[in-house]
């Protein structure tokens, strides 16, 4: 009996022993997948003005009548994100928040909320999710000249009034990546993950 005890006790601790073998070869394992799925950051949408041209200029007015420009040379050699937005997007709801905080750091950077639709539907989007403080336009001319086909769309201009990155930003890191790129030299980070790859 004391014989089958021991016999048993060893046989358990060898599969202890192995299964602790087994998990770190899957952790090993989840560690090189992760390296070679970066987050790929904000999906660029090739069209509309490509990264490193000029923005389209638009002088425009917000929902509060302030005077907003896009494009150009920036007086106080800040970044500008243009954020495309719409009140009946989930997700746009959602990155606002985020939105505000990365730009709380990023102190180097303005943002610029667009959208088009009707004016009243707009106002009440801007009093619900408290963006009176950011400025906000309507401008079918301004989507249609980047040609946004899907939202929340970001576009990231420098203080000299040329595009540095721009895409679908639909998480955190998405938002973060287009100051990434732009930091990168890169048009977008799959751009510069095809360019390590190679």
């Amino acid at each position: 009996m004391t014989e089958a005890l021991l016999v048993s006790n060893a046989i358990l601790w060898v599969a202890v022993i192995a299964l602790g073998l087994v998990a770190v070869a899957l952790a090993r394992q989840v560690g090189i997948l992760y390296e070679r799925i970066a987050p790929a950051g904000a999906l660029v949408i090739d069209r509309g003005p490509g990264v490193g041209t000029q923005a389209p200029l638009f002088e425009l007015r917000d929902l509060l009548g302030r005077a907003v420009k896009l494009g150009g040379l920036r007086g106080d050699g800040r970044n500008t994100v243009l954020l495309f937005v719409s009140p009946t997007c989930p997700m746009c709801k959602k990155l606002l928040p985020i939105a505000r905080s990365i730009l709380r750091s990023e102190r180097a950077a303005a943002i610029v909320l667009a959208s088009d639709g009707e004016e009243a539907e707009q106002r009440a989007f801007v009093q619900r999710e408290g963006l009176e403080a950011l400025p906000y336009v309507l401008s079918r001319e301004l989507g249609m000249s980047y040609q946004i086909g899907k939202l929340p769309y970001a576009v990231l201009i420098d203080a000299e009034g040329v595009i540095r990155a721009k895409g679908l930003v639909n998480t955190r890191e998405h938002f973060e990546s287009l100051f990434e790129a732009k930091d990168q030299g890169v048009g977008s980070l799959q751009d510069y993950l095809r360019a390590e790859r190679a």
